[in-house]
This record gives structure tokens, sequence and C-alpha cells, in this order.
């Protein structure tokens, strides 16, 4: 997918009558009217239809040229009235330049001259996965023409459009094509995708080491659940002895390792990506935590807060780091350190993502904005509109910030608004974003897939991501797994513990597990577990009510979660009737037996005396 935003830049070659004089462009006009005519097989033919007008007496026009903003086009073809003048055709700044010689010149005040120019090209349309993309160029403002429309024909199978860049209220539309304005293709060109979800398979690759003498516990950041992604988690091999979620909703794998241990741990699944996040409450209790300042994110330095009280709003924030910040595309090579937003206020010319990020999260937490960072994979096919600069596997970082009106994280952008000079990553913003980690509480943990490289194997590939057609949606499969003896004293309080695993690929939400009792006390029980990611577990302790000392019955403890229910039989006697009692009574009387023995000596007595 590129993503198409090169300014369409128009030439106008004139022959004056008095070569003493001087032209400019202003004295011709010109209209334009494009169509663009998508095809199912990713072809797209573009016909421009052009209205040259001579608004002088002196000059005349006899050649034109048209810069089309794509690096490859097919089948070119002009003419004009009185047959073909096409020129020539070659490449200027790696896009087609289109050449033309008019047959007849325009002369006097108000003369037209109308042409039409069309090719084909691939670069418009593309199927990426299950979204098809559609991205026409940008139209300089600075461009010398009178009027600008344009049409957009898709096939009706793509049915109505995810978005629009940049978001158009008043979206003109018959049938299947789309009108487009002068106003709208000079903002950034036009951006439209159809589709309702994008789907990704992965395979990633951690390597892990214990250098010390000693074992020690270490974990690996899987992609998590987000608001705007759901994951399936296929395979872990080898397993991790359990997958918690932190306080960002990261899914963290948790191995041990001996001494001198290396291992590689691969972890396989889906992913699949929708545009509108999903509603994630949360009290200013826990945002509060996205406010402090952290490592890069000096939210407490006064000329951050100074900057930040005078543009409030994320939209704001974003609009002044997307255009005061210049991306410095040496550094995604040079390994240089990542300076941080205070840096970055005193020297904005060599910024890659992180500072983009960085400097957006750092000004939204010092205007009373929650911020966070997201590291993880961009899906792009242009590394200078739509770059990835974060060197480990070449990822890409973003921020979100969050929203307490719609009650979500929003992600956005303002890299890649930078990079594609305007593209809006703000109000919308694509199926292209994959998060691997949440960074809220610490700038610099965790670390995404990709980060865990050993020494001597940096150039290793470690993420591997392609699109999947299917993504199949399934309920999480919980396990329980029962602690609890079979049989207990009465007269005393009673413990156990509940294994809870999850044997399935998606998350388990948080949920209640029901018990029910006849006999131990209470009776009813409602306890709430946790999130549990694919291959986690958590213990969960139950505890029960001493009974009568007297009491001798049996009890059913019915276990019940997520539809599924356990049944424990569980036998109470009093403790004069338990095994330990029994055997300590036995103990006691043998003790009794061999004191009296030794005691009263009864070899002694009469009865035990022989006779003679």
């Amino acid at each position: 997918m590129k993503k198409i935003i090169s300014f369409l830049t128009i030439f106008l070659l004139f022959i004056l009558l008095f070569a003493s004089k001087t032209y400019a462009a202003s004295n011709f006009s010109t209209d334009y009217d494009i169509n663009y005519k998508v095809f199912e097989n990713e072809n797209t033919h573009v016909e421009i239809n052009i209205t040259l007008t001579n608004q002088t007496s002196t000059f005349y026009a006899s050649s034109y040229k048209i810069q089309a903003g794509f690096s490859d086009i097919q089948n070119v073809k002009a003419f004009d009235s009185d047959g073909n003048i096409l020129g020539s055709v070659y490449k200027d700044n790696e896009e087609q330049t289109i050449e033309v010689n008019f047959n007849k010149r325009v002369t006097g005040i108000g003369n037209k001259l109308n042409f039409n120019i069309s090719f084909d090209t691939k670069e418009v349309a593309q199927k990426l996965g299950n979204i098809w993309e559609i991205n026409m160029p940008g139209f300089s403002p600075k461009s010398n023409y009178s009027s600008l429309n344009a049409q957009v024909t898709v096939p009706p199978s793509f049915g109505r459009p995810a978005y629009v860049k940049p978001q158009i209220k008043d979206l003109a539309q018959k049938g299947n094509t789309y009108f487009f304005t002068k106003e709208q293709l000079e903002k950034s060109g036009i951006s439209m995708a159809f589709g309702e979800s994008q789907i990704y398979k992965f395979n990633l690759t951690y390597h892990l080491q214990n250098k010390n003498l000693f074992p020690i516990r270490t974990e690996i950041a899987l992609p998590p659940n987000t608001n705007y992604q759901d994951v399936q988690i296929e395979n872990i091999d080898p397993r991790p002895a359990n997958v918690r979620v932190d306080n960002d909703g990261n899914w963290l794998a948790e191995y041990s390792l001996p001494p001198g241990k290396k291992t590689d741990v691969e972890a396989r699944g889906k992913i699949k990506i929708s545009l509108s996040p999903k509603k994630e409450p949360k009290t200013d209790n826990e945002l509060s935590k996205y406010l402090e300042p952290n490592t890069y994110w000096e939210a407490d330095n006064d000329k951050i807060k100074k900057l930040a009280q005078s543009l409030k709003t994320p939209r704001a924030i974003y609009d002044y780091v997307s255009g005061y910040l210049k991306y410095d595309y040496s550094r995604v090579s040079s390994n240089k350190p990542r300076l941080g937003a205070l840096n970055l206020m005193d020297d904005p010319s060599s910024a890659v993502c992180l500072e983009f990020t960085d400097l957006f999260i750092a000004l939204s937490r010092a205007a009373g904005i929650p911020a966070r960072e997201i590291d993880g994979y961009a899906y792009t096919q242009d590394s200078k509109k739509r770059p990835l600069s974060l060197i480990k596997d070449i990822l890409h970082a973003w921020p979100q910030y969050y929203d307490k009106d719609l009650k979500t994280w929003v992600m956005v952008d303002p890299t890649w608004a930078n990079t594609t000079g305007g593209i809006d990553y703000f109000d919308v913003l694509d199926f292209d974003h994959i998060a691997f980690v949440i960074k809220g509480e610490d700038s610099n943990y965790p670390v995404p897939a990709g980060g865990y490289k050993l020494a001597g194997n940096e150039g290793l590939k470690d993420v591997n991501v392609s699109f999947a057609n299917v993504y199949e949606e399934e309920n999480p499969t919980l396990q329980i797994v029962q602690n609890m003896p079979n049989n207990i004293v009465s007269g005393f309080p009673f413990s156990g513990s509940l294994l809870i695993k999850n044997a399935g690929k998606t998350l388990a939400p948080a949920q209640s597990i029901i018990i029910y009792t006849s006999v131990l006390a209470p009776h009813y029980q409602r306890l709430t577990i946790s999130e549990i990611p694919p291959y986690g577990n958590l213990i969960i302790p139950i505890t029960f009510s001493k009974t009568s000392f007297l009491t001798n019955r049996q009890d059913l403890i019915r276990i019940s979660l997520g539809g599924n229910t356990l049944f424990h039989k569980v036998k109470i006697i009093p403790i004069f009737l338990s095994k330990w009692a029994l055997l300590g009574g036995g103990v006691i009387a043998f003790g009794i037996l061999i004191i009296s023995i030794i005691v009263l000596k009864p070899w002694n007595l009469p009865i035990f005396r022989s006779k003679g």
C-alpha cells in the first residue's frame, strides 16, 4: 500500500511573441475535471480533462507538462479536438511527467483549448488483506488553476467507505461514485478505505539468556488486546509459567531460566484491527498516573508546561508536534540515542517517531490530558511517506490520549501526519497500526517484540507480520482445578484454593465465580476474577466459616464459572471421629497401656507366678 500525497505540479511552456517580454502562469487559467475509475483487479483508469484559457492577447501556449503524482503509469494517451497531442513521458523526482504538444495555438483573450490526458495506474487502489485502500494525490494550492473537481468510481462490491481523509461532513455521492472539490483536494489529497476490519497473522521470536550464576525469572511482552485490536495467541513455544496482565494492559509471559541458559521463544497468532475504538471507562484516579512526568516525558518542566497551557487540547498539541518537528531519516539507521521531549524543544530538526510521541505525551500530560505511548508494528510500503524508525526490527511508535467525553483511549500518529504532508491521523487512524506494548507507567518498559536481541544477532528478523483472511471468533476456554481436601473437621474454619487456567486462544474477561454450599457457610459466595490472557492462570483462595463441633455430614460444593460448573464433595466430621482424633486416641491408649505395664509390673502378680 502506497500512500500518495505528492502534489500535482503543473508547468506551462510558452512561446513568446516578443522574446524580450516576460510571462507568468497567471497569463493562463486552467480548469480540471479528473475521473478515477477503480477496477477489482487493482487497476485505476485516470482521465484528466483540462481547459486552458488564455487571459492575454500577447502570449500563447504550444505545450504543456503535468506531473502525474505516480511513479508507474501505463497506456498514456493525450488528445485535443484535432487529434493526438502526446509528446514524451519521463520520470522526474520519482514521479512520471507527461508532456503534450498542442496541434493549434490558443491565441486571443478568452480563447480556450480543451484537451484530455489519460493513463492507467495500480497506485490509486490496492486490496490489502480485507481492506481496499484508495489514495489520490493532492494538488498544490500554489498551482494555477481556476477550478478543480474530481470523482472516484469504485465497484459496487466495495460497499460504503470505512473512512475518508480528510473527513468530509457532506460527502457528495451518487451510487458508488464520490465527488471532491478543489478545497478538499488541496488539504492533503484524498485517502479512502473500504472494509470493516483488517486481519494479520504474526510470528514473533524472543531471544532470552541468563548470564547469572543463579536462576532468574524474566518475562516477554506479547501483543495484547486493546480497544482497537483483538488478539488470538495460537501457540507459544516453550510454554510460559504464566501470562499476566499489567496495569497498562500488557500481556507479559513469565519464564524461569537456569544459570547460563539460552532459549528462543516463538509466539504465533492473529490480530483483528478495528477502525473505531471500543469504550474503556476510566476513573480520574485510574487516569492520574498518565499525567505524571517520566523519563523522556518531562511534563513538569516549566518550558513544556507553558507551551502546554497555550495549546490546551489534544488537537492543538497534535498539530503543533506534527508541524514543529522535522523527521530525520538519517537516524533510522544511525542508532542515535532517544532525545526525549525537552531536548526536542531546542532542536526540533532531528526527530523520529519516538520523539514525536514523547513530545505529544509530555505536552498532553502537562495540559492535564492523560497520554501514553504505543510501540508496535505499522504496515507501510512507502518508507518515505510512512517511515518506521524503531531500530529493533524497524517498528513504530505513536501516542494515544484519553478522551473523557468518548470514554476511551484514542490513538493518533503525528509522525505520519508530518511525513505525509498532512494526511489526517488525528480524527481517524487506519487499519495499519498494531500495538505490541503499551507504555504508560514507564517510558522504557515493557520491551516490544523485536527488541529481544542477543549480542551478535542484532540483524535477525524476529518480527514477521502478514495479512490473513479469516479471524474466527472464539470464546475463552477456562479450566478450574480445585485444591480442597475431601474431609474437614467440624468446629474449625476451612480454606482451599482454585486454579483458573485459560486454555483458549483469546483473552478471558473479568468475571465472577459463584460458589454454592448447603452446610458450609457462607452458602453463597461471588468472587471476582480479573482478566486472564491466553496461557495465563490465576489462583483464587476460598474460605468457609467453622461449623458446629458436632457436625457430621457431607456437603457438595458447586463452583460455577462462565457457564461451567465443578462439583466437589466434602465430608464434615466431628473432631473426635476424625482420623487424627482416632489416631491420637489410639496413640494415647497405647501409651497408657505401656505405662500401666511398666508401673504395675503385672508379671509379679500371683497369677503370673509359676508353681512348685
